[in-house]
């Protein structure tokens, strides 16, 4: 278990659903990626992502998906790739990311509570 936050600390991390909106191969990375490109809505827009998640997914299979991803990290610098957002999965029992979303469609940028 990781250390006590605040509720407040918990506050702090904006995490917004999105749709793929588009989805390719990243040979270029060290570990199997794929690039995403996902729609958070109006106010946050299309934002970029390299996600390990090669085991479950292909780049065709996510077009439309929903998915949650923190909007709020600085970008990161991946090999030749920028990523503006952290999209969020869990680990199955292999070890491969499985990604979370909703059941249900959501509007774009609706922030988790």
């Amino acid at each position: 278990m990781s250390d006590t936050i605040t509720f407040d600390d918990f506050l702090k991390v904006d995490i917004r659903v999105g749709t793929v909106t588009r989805a390719e191969p990243f040979p270029e990375a060290k570990k199997p990626a794929i690039k995403l490109w996902v729609d958070y809505g109006p106010g946050i827009g299309e934002r970029k992502s390299s996600a390990q998640i090669t085991a479950h997914y292909t780049p065709e299979a996510l077009i439309g998906r929903q998915v949650l991803g923190v909007v709020n990290f600085p970008p990161r610098q991946i090999g030749p790739f920028m990523s503006e957002a952290l999209v969020l999965g869990l680990h199955d029992a292999a070890g491969n990311v499985v990604l979370i979303g909703p059941d249900h469609a959501v509007p774009n940028g609706e922030k988790m509570c």
